[in-house]
């Protein structure tokens, strides 16, 4: 009798066969898990898509001038310094002298010291006669009226182109001439011409003009001596005008180039009559300024 052939072995009592092959597929997909974690990792810290490129440091510079703006730079809206904080105001000229004297006939005038505040010309009669001005600071300056006129003497000051500015001036009228006196610099002074004698302007008594007058030019009132000529027929006049050109804080007068303003005007035309007094802009010697009172 044949003793039957034996059977294959039966896996070990612990297993391991059927266990290992029930493993494997776990292995087989944590390590593609692990694979893939990896490959999220590096795609998300590759220096290519973490973040946009640094700029230059050129480019950097820039920008932080643009946002934040310089020293110098104003917040928009925002005024600087220089805009909210106003030019002190002059004080004017030191107090000197005594005031008007008593007796003088006096006018208020424009500011000539620059203090914002009007100021005072007055004219004292008599042999001795003078011109003078104390400003609102309390200064007094004068000069005498150097003329041989025995008529009233009248004044009126104004601000006037000279140089490349402006400066006070004074224009007295003593009926048969007119002193240019320069107010500039708390002090009166006779302005010259070129030959170095003092600046006057006829009032019809030697025939180089008859009167003087202010006119606007570029915002500025330009000085000039009028002459209104009688025409043949005695009624109507021609009106002539001669621009004065002063240097800085007039001190100096020179004449421009004589022009021809008005012909054939009626006696009464109003380039006529203001071409016969003394005036500056819309003041007026005498009217508008100090006159010599009557004794």
């Amino acid at each position: 009798m044949t003793t039957p052939t034996a059977s294959p072995p039966d896996p070990t009592p612990d297993g391991r066969g059927e266990t290992s092959r029930r493993t494997w597929p776990w292995v087989v997909l944590t390590i593609a898990a692990v694979l893939v974690v990896a490959l999220v990792v590096w795609l998300v810290n590759r220096p290519g898509d973490a973040e946009p490129a640094s700029p230059t440091s050129g480019t950097a510079t820039s920008g932080t001038a643009t946002e934040e703006p310089t020293e110098t730079a104003s917040p928009s809206g925002e005024p600087t310094d220089e805009e909210t904080t106003s030019e002190p105001a002059a004080e004017g000229c030191a107090a000197t002298g005594d005031g008007v004297p008593d007796g003088a006939g006096s006018h208020e005038i424009v500011d000539v010291d620059g203090d914002g505040q009007a100021d005072t010309a007055w004219i004292t009669p008599g042999a001795d006669r003078a011109f003078g001005i104390t400003t609102a600071s309390g200064a007094t300056f004068s000069t005498p009226i150097d003329s041989a006129s025995p008529q009233v003497a009248s004044a009126v000051v104004n601000v006037v182109a000279a140089g490349d500015g402006t400066a006070p001036v004074a224009l007295v009228d003593t009926g048969r001439e007119v002193l240019l006196l320069s107010a500039a610099g708390c002090a009166l002074t006779p302005t010259q011409n070129e030959q170095g004698d003092p600046y006057t302007f006829d009032k019809g008594f030697t025939g180089f003009g008859t009167g003087v007058g202010c006119t606007e030019v570029s915002g500025e009132l330009r000085l000039a001596g009028l002459n209104a000529v009688p025409g043949d027929d005695g009624d109507t006049f021609t009106v002539s005008r001669t621009f004065v050109d002063l240097d800085t804080d007039a001190q100096t007068a020179t004449n421009g180039d004589e022009e021809t303003v008005a012909e054939g005007a009626a006696a009464d035309d109003a380039v006529v009559t203001t071409a016969q007094e003394t005036s500056c802009g819309d003041l007026t010697a005498g009217k508008d300024g100090p006159q010599e009172p009557q004794s």
